[in-house]
């Protein structure tokens, strides 16, 4: 196996791993009575991530991988986690808001109130910039930025309700 599909796999893997650790979170966070906000454009998210990913195997399986855009890539991965520590089961994929409950401000939410989004911003540009497909990063991070843009104003109307 080669690194290129090496890492395709790990990041195939991981991205498996969140929705069912997403799915979990979700039906824990519901049965305590949260309430889901913004479900409308859930699939366009999946739709973009997929076809991101797909991609990806489909033009990157066999290219050589740039050393230097690995490590920003790996760095992303440790962001990744610290959001994930960070929320705890308040983590998803989804927009899951608990009534009355204290807005997490532990970890990287001292600082931002979107973390989760930068590291998915970073990671949409970078991992194609390893296989050197800049085209496709660029492709790529215009479409989540659009999408972002509507999640963000959907999360941020959920928030202001709870």
């Amino acid at each position: 196996m080669t690194w290129s599909i090496a890492l395709l796999a790990f990041v195939s893997l991981e991205r498996l791993g969140e929705l069912v650790l997403a799915r979990h979170n979700t039906a824990r966070l519901l049965s305590r009575g949260a309430v889901e906000h913004g479900a409308g454009h859930y699939p366009l998210i999946v739709l973009l991530h997929a076809t991101w990913l797909g991609g990806l195997w489909v033009l990157a399986w066999n290219l050589p991988i740039q050393p230097l855009w690995l490590t920003a890539f790996i760095l992303f991965q440790v962001l990744r986690i610290w959001v994930l520590v960070s929320l705890g089961e308040r983590w998803t994929t989804r927009i899951i808001v608990l009534p009355e409950a204290p807005l997490v401000a532990r970890g990287p939410y001292r600082w931002l109130s979107h973390p989760n989004y930068a590291v998915v911003v970073g990671e949409i540009a970078v991992l194609p910039i390893v296989y050197g497909l800049n085209w496709y990063a660029l492709i790529f991070s215009i479409a989540n930025v659009a999408v972002l843009t509507i999640r963000v104003r959907a999360e941020e109307m959920a928030l202001a309700k709870s």
